[in-house]
């Protein structure tokens, strides 16, 4: 009922203000009202190495500067993935960029990768009070060529290593120009292998293992996910989040904000993550950790999910629309 009062102001608010007024809301008062003051529901898992109270997530790109990680936790979320970061701060595309369609209980958005920068996300994150499984997702400046994108990545992980449970590398998002095309494995194979060995000198140094994963495309087609999933299993990587938002917005044709240029995330894009996950697993080995992410807007999303094969899922689109009893109920569900 509290939620439904809140996202009605909310809801006259333009998106992206709206989206800041939450998040210095739950920065503010970590202590908040929708805050779980009950023992963590759903059942604790061992992970990537990693103890994690429950197998629901928070998707990058909520919090993408890491300034209400405390109050977020406070939801119930087992763990949250902050970003996308970049190396050097950066504002992301023109506004507006963040659309709602509510008649489809999704959002369209082209944000770009808006972010304070490597170095101010990492004390953000050094200062939180909390020690739960934190994500740092990580990406490459806009003004850099894709064929120099490997040093981006490289300094981000550098930069975010000791303060990352994992680090994610995100070559999915199809709002900065040419990211995708990492996707293709003759590009995707040697900066997963630059990546990969950077890690394990960081490993080595620190005496600290961080599981590196990948976020990819609904849009990839079938064969491409096998090509991928083949290139994944001859690496040592920790994992797999799919999807990220899709290209297509044909689920919101005659709609208000259809032909707005974005990424659609929330109800549309659940089937076909499902499909991607379903894909996936099959090609996989079993202990090459899922993390399920699209759509998922109910616990019946999240047990189709699980089903699917996904070990982890993440929300994002379902928080904005159904707020923070969701978390619960999909802990709940998946325990």
């Amino acid at each position: 009922m509290l939620y439904r009062v809140v996202r009605r102001a909310l809801f006259a608010t333009p998106p992206e203000a709206a989206h800041s007024l939450a998040l210095a809301a739950v920065r503010a008062f970590p202590w908040h009202p929708f805050r779980d003051r009950s023992t963590p529901t759903g059942r604790a898992i061992e992970i990537m190495g990693l103890q994690i109270p429950n197998r629901v997530g928070l998707a990058a790109g909520f919090d993408k500067n890491a300034v209400a990680i405390d109050g977020l936790f406070a939801l119930g979320f087992g763990h949250i993935e902050v970003g996308t970061v970049t190396p050097r701060p950066q504002a992301g595309n023109p506004q507006p960029r963040l659309f709602r369609v509510p008649e489809r209980a999704a959002l369209i958005n082209r944000m770009g990768f808006p972010n304070d920068g490597a170095e101010r996300i990492v004390a953000r994150i050094k200062a939180r009070r909390g020690a739960q499984t934190l994500g740092v997702n990580i990406g490459k400046n806009a003004t850099t060529p894709v064929e120099r994108a490997v040093d981006d990545y490289i300094a981000c992980l550098r930069a975010v290593h000791e303060v990352s449970d994992y680090i994610t590398v995100n070559v999915s998002s199809p709002n900065t120009k040419g990211l995708r095309a990492l996707q293709d494995t003759q590009n995707l194979e040697p900066l997963l292998t630059a990546l990969l060995d950077e890690a394990h000198r960081l490993e080595k140094a620190h005496s600290r293992r961080v599981p590196l994963l990948v976020k990819l495309a609904p849009d990839l087609t079938d064969d491409e996910l096998r090509d991928i999933a083949a290139l994944l299993g001859s690496l040592p990587l920790g994992g797999v989040i799919a999807t990220n938002t899709t290209i297509s917005h044909a689920s919101l044709e005659s709609l208000r904000h259809a032909n707005e240029p974005g990424g659609v995330s929330g109800a549309p894009l659940h089937p076909r993550s499902l499909e991607v996950v379903r894909t996936l697993r099959r090609e996989l080995r079993p202990t090459t950790t899922l993390i399920g992410v699209g759509g998922i807007m109910s616990a019946a999303d999240a047990e189709a999910m699980r089903t699917a094969g996904a070990d982890l899922i993440q929300i994002y689109t379902g928080l904005i629309y159904r707020g923070p009893r969701l978390v619960k109920e999909l802990a709940a569900a998946l325990s």
